[in-house]
């Protein structure tokens, strides 16, 4: 692999022409790929018209992506630097999951890379929406779209006094997220306390089915389920799980929801705050 690299870097280094890209300049990139799902979708909502030629091919997956049908009229990358340098940008943005191979590749080819951070809680979206409008100099749109976050997030700050109920992330392999995870800041923001942080796995980690069940949660939220058949998701079939679920609240993640850090996450918190009042009102 590291000598195909190599081999790829040549060819393209000798396709290089003086002018093919501009150094970074004053005035905002006129030709914005982005390689990664969730820098995909901050684009998307930010981007000046024609700014953004490229979008990961997960953008355009429904069960991924939150803004599928937005993405669908774009081309797709598949996140290799040959496709990445034939599309001609002038900037490219990356997220901590993108193929470090790419983009040390793309680096070598002076292509100029923006790296976007994991967003894990609120402060991290937000820091992400404003250097997204920096980078695509959009910064009084990046400012709009924060004035409207903080309100619509205001307006799900509602929980009641009192002792709040127990919410438990039950995914596939039995996974399970706590606070220090964008999955655990939804189920905070709705309104629950976390089983995952009073097992002590506030970052996440496999929680037993043995705990999960001893630990008696007000409300399940599961992992989706896909199509196909993956040893991984035999935990959310299994009889104990059903029994748990029986007669009592369950919430089945939405994954363009709950994948990446933007203003959608809302959405997934506003049907657990649904969840949670209709706790509250139960006889």
């Amino acid at each position: 692999m590291v000598r195909r690299l190599g081999l790829v870097a040549g060819l393209l280094a000798g396709l290089i022409l003086p002018g093919f890209f501009q150094p970074g300049a004053a005035e905002p990139p006129r030709r914005v790929l982005s390689m990664n799902l969730c820098t995909d979708q901050l684009a998307l909502m930010l981007a000046a018209p024609g700014q953004l030629v490229s979008v990961s091919y997960l953008a355009q997956d429904p069960t991924a992506s939150a803004m599928a049908d937005q993405a669908a009229r774009l081309p797709v990358n598949h996140g290799l630097a040959e496709e990445i340098f034939l599309m001609r940008p002038d900037l490219v943005l990356a997220g901590a999951w993108s193929t470090p191979e790419t983009i040390r590749l793309l680096k070598r080819l002076e292509i100029p890379v923006e790296m976007f951070p994991i967003e894990t809680d609120i402060a991290g979206i937000r820091a992400n929406i404003r250097r997204m409008g920096e980078v695509l100099g959009r910064e009084a749109q990046a400012q709009a779209m924060l004035a409207r976050f903080d309100a619509d997030l205001a307006r799900l700050a509602d929980a009641p006094p009192g002792p709040r109920p127990r919410a438990a992330l039950y995914m596939a392999n039995g996974y399970s997220s706590g606070r220090d995870s964008l999955a655990g800041q939804i189920v905070d923001l709705a309104g629950f306390d976390n089983i995952a942080d009073e097992l002590g796995l506030p970052a996440g980690g496999t929680l037993a089915l043995e705990s999960l069940l001893l630990a008696d949660p007000d409300l399940l939220i599961e992992g989706r389920r896909y199509d196909g058949h993956a040893r991984a998701q035999e935990m959310l079939d299994h009889p104990a799980l059903k029994a748990l679920s029986r007669g009592r609240p369950a919430e089945v993640i939405s994954d363009p929801d709950w994948i990446c850090g933007t203003p959608f996450i809302l959405r997934a918190v506003a049907g657990l705050r649904d969840a949670r009042l209709a706790l509250r009102d139960a006889p």
